[in-house]
């Protein structure tokens, strides 16, 4: 065999060794990181070995399957008009809705909140930022402030819901791949929830994400890249929301008019973004920090001292006027699974176990008024627990977002997040949950020791003798 023959052979090793170990590392990746992964191509040509349509993608709970990545025609039809995946959003090029939209809550900005202006960096680094203790801009992450002044007409974020003994169920981060084994336990115990889904998740995953209006749960936005809000120009926060929303109605049908910032990360001239996209601000009341576990000294021991504080709290009166809207995540089968480990625990300690528009009797979640939700007292009475959900999506207008958000207040006897006041702001990105940009990361580190496994390889094969190398190639050709 001649030296170019060989050399062809050791480029073809090397390109097959490296499939094979990006496939391996997609599936490890998605074993560790199944929710929130950084881009990556999607590939037309798996040969049917993962999911075809929403039926196919609910239909496992394998999760190498689930997460095998594909094709969705819907997807590429509108993919170019939107912004690149995890990265920051802007508004995109002949855009006009868009800029006119933002031209006018911009000048809104401008003349109202002049002096509320960016700070720290998307990853959450706030060192060096200097900020009154008069806290003139609400901001959640100084001082845990979740009712602006009344000066500034913005609404008090939703902390908890106003129905006694009644857990306000939603996970943040979704759609996670591997998911169903989680979606199927809800079916199987007819629970909804409020499902906060990330813009670019949704892209990475659109079946998954439809089985969630197919089940029944209610879609809220939690930004495009999962940044720190408060960060970001006007532009680049009202990019994150709009394309989440936009993405959300073009794919899935409907268009939500709730969002919750990540890492709770919001001050009053996001929320006045917000509150111009028809979006409610909901936070959190009691965190069960599942995101941490086996991370910064957190053990899983102590996120099922967290499940279970939240469950004593009912159980000895503490939410006998009110309700808690606690934070879970589908990042990853560890969330998933601890919520279920503790669903019946919960569903014992609590009367109700409900979605946050069902919790404030919210009928119609959605600008569509085709879509509605039971009322709580038709779900307390038994009457109805499944929302008409009939959307066709192929009759709307992408991204046609009318109608007024359904007014929610906070309840009666609101309580803050369970978080400890935050007197200073130090670099909080290594201690925050893993944000898209440190999951690029691990992808690359990945894909680095691929590369270096399947090199070392190809030069074992090269250093066989030459006879052996010969026989061996030809007896594959």
């Amino acid at each position: 065999m001649s030296m170019t023959k060989r050399a062809l052979w050791s480029a073809i090793i090397l390109g097959v060794l490296l499939c094979g170990a990006e496939e391996s590392r997609a599936c490890q990746d998605h074993d560790k990181f199944p929710g929130r992964r950084g881009p990556r191509p999607r590939r037309s040509d798996l040969g049917g070995r993962g999911p075809t349509d929403e039926a196919s993608a609910a239909s496992s709970t394998d999760v190498t399957y689930q997460c095998t990545a594909y094709s969705y025609a819907p997807l590429t039809a509108i993919q170019s008009s939107y912004p690149v995946q995890w990265k920051t959003a802007t508004i995109q090029l002949n855009d006009t809705e868009a800029t006119s939209l933002f031209g006018s809550i911009n000048a809104t900005l401008n003349s109202k909140l002049p002096t509320d202006l960016p700070r720290g960096t998307p990853a959450g680094d706030f060192s060096g930022v200097s900020y009154s203790s008069t806290d003139p801009d609400c901001w959640w992450t100084s001082t845990l402030c979740t009712t602006p002044n009344a000066s500034t007409g913005l609404p008090a974020d939703i902390t908890n819901v106003p129905e006694p003994m009644t857990w306000g169920l939603g996970f943040d981060d979704g759609p996670n791949c591997s998911h169903n084994a989680l979606y199927d336990y809800l079916q199987q115990e007819n629970l909804k929830a409020t499902m906060f889904y990330i813009g670019s998740n949704i892209f990475d995953w659109p079946l998954q994400a439809l089985r969630a209006v197919s089940d029944g749960h209610q879609i809220c936005l939690h930004t495009w890249s999962h940044q720190y809000m408060t960060a970001l120009s006007n532009e680049e926060a009202f990019a994150e929301l709009y394309y989440t929303r936009k993405a959300v109605h073009d794919l899935l049908g409907v268009t939500p008019q709730c969002w919750r910032p990540p890492y709770g990360d919001v001050d009053n001239r996001i929320r006045t973004i917000a509150q111009a996209l028809n979006l409610t601000t909901i936070i959190w009341s009691h965190d069960t920090d599942d995101w941490e576990a086996n991370t910064n000294g957190v053990t899983p021991a102590m996120i099922d001292a967290n499940y279970q504080g939240i469950i004593d709290m009912a159980l000895n009166g503490s939410f006998n006027t009110f309700g808690p809207v606690v934070l879970n995540h589908e990042l990853d089968n560890y969330t998933m699974g601890e919520f279920m480990k503790y669903a019946p625990a919960i569903k014992s300690a609590f009367k109700w176990v409900v979605p946050i528009a069902t919790a404030f009797n919210i009928s119609q979640p959605y600008a569509e008024s085709s879509v509605t939700f039971p009322t709580f007292s038709q779900v307390v009475s038994g009457t109805t627990a499944t929302p008409n959900i009939a959307v066709n999506v192929s009759s709307q207008t992408p991204g046609q977002g009318a109608g007024a958000a359904a007014a929610i207040s906070a309840p009666a006897g609101s309580v803050t997040p369970s978080k400890a006041s935050v007197s200073s702001l130090p670099d909080t990105s290594s201690s925050a949950h893993a944000s898209a940009g440190e999951r690029r990361a691990a992808v690359s580190y990945s894909t680095a020791a691929s590369l270096a496994l399947a090199m070392a390889v190809a030069m074992v094969v090269m250093a066989l003798p030459l006879p052996l190398r010969e026989w061996s190639f030809e007896r594959h050709l």
